[in-house]
């Protein structure tokens, strides 16, 4: 810690940070970890989003808990029109990946049929300027939420509905890494989506 400026050394020199001080700062992204989705409190997804300057991302199989939310979608198609950038990527249903997840639920074609009915309630913000809603055939390892540098994760446990695996609450900051990892695995499978039929 620099005594006179009294902030971490990771925050004037982050190139410079040796293996311990990156696992360090990386560590410091970390806000807080909630063992369930369902266990994170309500308001924080609209204050998440909410808080986005530039861009939201979304990048799930369905999820519906927040496309079946009016306030939400009021929320996303607002922080369009003022010039963030929206990007959701929702899983093909008709891919391999969903079916394999669906059946490891053991809700089978549910999966599917929760992603065709969050296509239709995203109806409203296909045509809104700055709103992007792509799908995806990839193993889905994570649910990744972004208002900027912030992000709610929802690991995927085997199994395991994602409403009832944990959530861990990030914020980028200088040096850490762990924010950057997650924010590259989105950009890959943005990359490798398609724009909804």
């Amino acid at each position: 810690m620099s005594a006179r400026l009294r902030v971490d050394e990771s925050y004037l020199w982050p190139g410079a940070l040796a293996g311990d001080q990156v696992a360090s700062a990386s560590e410091s992204e970390i806000i807080v970890v909630h063992p369930h989705r369902w266990a994170v409190p309500r308001d924080r997804w609209g204050f998440l989003f909410d808080a986005a300057e530039q861009e939201i991302g979304i990048l799930v199989y369905s999820g519906l808990f927040i496309a079946d939310d009016p306030g939400m979608l009021s929320l996303l198609r607002r922080k369009a029109e003022q010039g963030v950038r929206v990007r959701i990527l929702l899983g093909d249903p008709d891919s391999t990946e969903v079916a394999v997840r669906g059946a490891h639920e053991g809700i089978d074609d549910a999966l599917a049929s929760k992603i065709r009915n969050v296509v239709v309630l995203y109806q409203p913000l296909r045509d809104v300027p700055g709103v992007e809603i792509r799908k995806h055939a990839t193993v889905l390892y994570n649910s990744i939420y972004r208002a900027d540098g912030e992000l709610l994760v929802n690991p995927h446990i085997y199994g395991t509905p994602a409403a009832q695996a944990p959530v861990i609450h990030l914020r980028q900051i200088a040096g850490g890494t762990l924010v950057s990892t997650y924010l590259d695995s989105f950009e890959r499978v943005w990359s490798e989506s398609r724009p909804l039929d």
